[in-house]
């Protein structure tokens, strides 16, 4: 008689992936998000980061979302209102999100960067690492994470202040969205 093989440890994304299979808004919120054929359309940010976080502090309930950013990047699009507009289908869809839809090749402008070359790129500049993950639906009940610094800090619960980015800036986040209250676990890395 064989022993029974462990089974492998999964992934940082797929224990993500996993995570998400089992809440029902962010399920609906992805598969909402994925009708509408953004081109590297995600949702991003405290979609998913709160998401880790609160499993990770083992809590039974999870933390509201302030917003759900739904990010994309399409060099092409020339109508400032697009935005707009697939908020406002989402917020039909979903009406208990605060839905933000935003063209990650059109941020650059505003925030006095050098043209992003895709959605990681554009990530690769927020103000913390661990805000900088995201995920999507690319079939019904299969999903895709990325992140510009990678899982590992993200999973050690720590909040890195990005240096592309002003330390105040990270300062003043720090102290307005308190994370810290709402996580204690969590420590600062700057």
């Amino acid at each position: 008689m064989t022993k029974p093989q462990p089974k492998p440890i999964a992934t940082k994304a797929q224990q993500i992936i996993d995570w998400v299979s089992q809440d029902p808004l962010r399920q609906q919120a992805l598969a909402c998000v994925s009708q509408l054929n953004l081109p590297q359309g995600y949702i991003a940010a405290g979609f998913v980061r709160n998401l880790v976080w609160d499993a990770l502090h083992h809590y039974t309930e999870p933390t509201p979302l302030n917003d759900v950013d739904v990010i994309y990047f399409d060099p092409a699009e020339d109508d400032p209102e697009t935005c707009e507009k697939y908020e406002s289908q989402l917020q039909a869809q979903v009406p208990q999100l605060n839905w933000q839809v935003r063209n990650q090749a059109r941020m650059h402008v505003r925030n006095g960067d050098r043209p992003y070359q895709s959605v990681l790129d554009a990530m690769s500049f927020w103000v913390e690492k661990e805000t900088a993950v995201a995920i999507r639906q690319i079939a019904p009940g299969h999903y895709e994470c990325i992140a510009a610094f990678g899982l590992v800090s993200l999973f050690r619960l720590q909040v890195t202040y990005n240096s592309k980015r002003s330390g105040t800036v990270f300062e003043d986040r720090l102290r307005s969205k308190n994370w810290l209250q709402q996580w204690p676990k969590l420590t600062v890395v700057q």
